[in-house]
């Protein structure tokens, strides 16, 4: 089996967000490490390290730290399309196990779309997940992540 038919196989997280900010500065928040450390993750488990190779068949890997406890999980993946400013695909795995037994190979997607009042919708799909228990717990992660991704854009409008 294809890990494109291994990805149909498995739940698939999809989710819609309206930003009150131009393309433009969504896809800088997306593309560029040094902005991505700033909101990437869920409040728990925000991003403190982010290391990118921005190019199709670049690597990418974050660090999320847990406040709390100080523990770190890592995550990483390859970005497969790059389409500024409009389409973002990469793979995604996480390094260790977590949530329900060893990683498994996903697949993000992120389209955005300008508005005509100059608003960005974000359409994000992440496939191949691993069980429904992976999915509820990537459906809190990555709406937790978008929270903050719409707190930086407000903080940051230019």
């Amino acid at each position: 089996m294809t890990l494109a038919e291994d990805l149909e196989t498995r739940p698939t997280l999809r989710m819609q967000r309206t930003f009150d900010a131009p393309r433009a500065l969504v896809w800088r928040a997306w593309s560029q490490p040094e902005v991505l450390v700033l909101w990437m993750g869920p409040v728990e488990w925000p991003a403190t390290h982010v290391t990118t190779d921005f190019r199709v068949g670049g690597e990418w890997r974050i660090r999320l730290t847990s406040p709390e406890t100080g523990e770190h999980l890592w995550q990483g993946g390859t970005y497969r399309e790059i389409v500024e400013p409009e389409r973002l695909v990469f793979t995604f795995k996480w390094d260790e196990s977590h949530e329900d037994g060893p990683p498994v190979d996903t697949l993000v997607t992120v389209e955005l779309a300008e508005t005509s009042d100059g608003r960005t919708v974000m359409d994000f799909t992440h496939q191949g997940l691993k069980s429904e228990q992976s999915l509820t717990g990537h459906r809190y992660g990555w709406n937790s992540t978008a929270d903050r991704l719409e707190a930086w854009l407000a903080a940051n409008p230019d």
